[in-house]
């Protein structure tokens, strides 16, 4: 070995350290222009039509882009709180603020604390910190305590849990007489990182306490919009909703607001490369306030290794004392809608993250089965209408404006405008899909994201499932911003994520080669086991 010489060039499948990751974005990120005429030099240079296999197949390739017809749908009309000063906003170019409005649904915090485990934030500066954040909070809508219920603690980065659990028993103290409970519980992070995943999992896993971790470097600024976004986020984690889409108030979505229906989000979030023993996650979200469509029920599960389809879905097996028993993510989220909404599902709205082409007919079986499945457990006869869609990010298809210099056709970054939906030409000749364009691109070449209706009983039109889906994204709960996919399929992945920190402890920030090498051995000995989300915290939107 000592002799070889490593030949360069190779492709590099490992993890990606911070700079590597930052060198390569800034590579690859591309004005939509500059991409385009890219993309024109690429085909000028390899001269397919003079290659003598693509002569024999009749195959010829033109040298510019395929002109194609697009729509651009118009932003949902977004309602917030009749106190505020404006109750309701349309959104411009994607985007829109929270200046002179409320939340439409504040939540209530009576009994928080902040635990400080960075060194640079003193006392004073995050006493300042929490003080402006609870303003805030307050000025946007919510019932929020000014005065936390223990005062700010300190702790050290090496004795995390011990910091939580120390916190966690003086609180349970201080409420022993009251019917009450730490609802949140805000911390400063350490200044170094590697500690997120340790303290997410103790205080959503072990105990039940929901958590706001915010970064030094944006405590020290005391920035007014990083409070407003961190605002936003606070809001929906203790039950409240930030916005609603007008027509979801006024009932007036087809083939939503008429029946009670069930808005799920499916995702699938596998290893990091190189690494070949441990668990995939699988995550489904689904919707709770019905006819609201704002509030989000998380379920995540450990499967197989890099295994594609939901093993969990539905599950059942037979006990000599109980007979068939029957369980499974999709049964659990039915029966929490029945006991949120007090009605039971009429419809089912699927969106699934994550899936190739080659495996729809695949995962269309199996997980259609299992949520019918989960429905006939329930209630013999119960057979919701279902609509599966399939959500792909993971394309290389891109869409550029037939005019550059027009400001009617472009957004600020050059990008093609936030609602462009094709359905024609580049789409398949006879199935139901389309690429929408839902956001407004930042930097880079904005990436429209592909919607595959599988399998549909609702009946829904193009332009009906069209206009639901790109209204979808203007309520996304993390920012005032419309998404590019759909925000079920995003909080699918958002939760997928989080019960993978459960897990991987201090290795998904980051750990080095030989730590990770060292962990990955180990956990191939043994079967990893997904712990539980307590209570309080899986009743709200935790993983925001």
């Amino acid at each position: 070995m000592e002799v070889c010489d490593i030949a360069p060039g190779q492709r590099y499948t490992k993890k990606l350290n911070e700079e590597q990751v930052t060198a390569l974005l800034r590579a690859t990120c591309q004005r939509p222009r500059d991409r385009e005429n890219n993309i024109k030099q690429v085909v000028r240079q390899s001269n397919f039509n003079a290659d003598k296999i693509v002569r024999q197949f009749g195959i010829e390739v033109k040298g510019d882009p395929a002109l194609i017809d697009a729509r651009v749908l118009s932003p949902p009309m977004l309602s917030y709180h009749q106190t505020g000063r404006e109750s309701r906003v349309e959104p411009r170019m994607g985007q829109w603020n929270m200046i002179d409005k409320k939340m439409i649904n504040g939540g209530n915090v009576q009994y928080w604390s902040c635990l400080n485990l960075s060194r640079k934030t003193g006392d004073d500066l995050s006493y300042e910190f929490c003080y402006r954040l609870v303003q805030m909070c307050r000025e946007k809508g919510m019932q929020f305590n000014p005065e936390p219920l223990l005062p700010i603690s300190r702790g050290q980065p090496g004795q995390i849990e011990n910091a939580l659990l120390n916190l966690n028993r003086q609180c349970l103290s201080k409420l022993a007489n009251t019917q009450g409970r730490l609802q949140l519980l805000i911390i400063i992070l350490p200044d170094v990182k590697g500690y997120y995943a340790t303290i997410k999992r103790i205080c959503e896993t072990e105990l039940d306490i929901v958590s706001q971790c915010c970064q030094p470097r944006q405590v020290l600024k005391l920035n007014k919009q990083y409070l407003e976004n961190v605002a936003l986020k606070l809001n929906v984690k203790v039950g409240g909703s930030n916005t609603v889409l007008n027509d979801a108030l006024a009932k007036r979505i087809p083939h939503v607001s008429d029946k009670p229906t069930l808005i799920l989000g499916a995702d699938v979030t596998h290893p990091q490369p190189g690494e070949d023993s441990g668990p995939s996650i699988a995550a489904v979200v689904a919707c709770m306030d019905w006819p609201m469509i704002t509030k989000y029920r998380g379920i995540a599960s450990a499967q197989s290794h890099r295994e594609e389809m939901i093993q969990d879905l539905y599950k059942s097996y037979s006990d000599s004392a109980k007979g068939i028993v029957h369980s499974g993510m999709i049964r659990d989220l039915l029966r929490a809608f029945r006991v949120s909404t007090g009605m039971k599902a009429e419809r089912i709205i699927f969106y699934r993250d994550g899936v190739s082409e080659g495996q729809f007919s695949q995962v269309l079986l199996y997980e259609m089965d299992a949520i019918r499945k989960a429905c006939g457990s329930l209630e013999e006869g119960y057979l919701p209408r279902v609509t599966f869609v399939v959500v792909q990010k993971r394309h290389h298809t891109r869409l550029f404006p037939s005019e550059h210099g027009s400001r009617d056709q472009t957004d600020r970054s050059g990008n093609i405008m936030p609602g462009t939906v094709v359905d024609t030409s580049i789409c398949h000749p006879r199935e139901f899909d389309f690429y929408l364009n839902s956001h407004a691109g930042i930097q880079g070449t904005s990436r429209p994201t592909h919607y595959h209706v599988l399998y549909d009983e609702n009946n829904f039109t193009a332009d009906e499932l069209q206009g639901f889906t790109n209204n979808l994204c203007y309520t996304y709960a993390r920012c005032t911003r419309s998404v590019s996919i759909v925000p079920p399929a995003y909080y699918a992945h958002l939760a997928a994520f989080r019960a993978r920190y459960y897990i991987e402890g201090q290795l998904s920030d980051g750990d080095s080669s030989s730590e990770a090498a060292g962990s990955r051995s180990r956990r191939a000995n043994f079967e990893v086991i997904l712990p539980s989300v307590k209570q309080n915290v899986a009743d709200v939107m935790f993983f925001c």
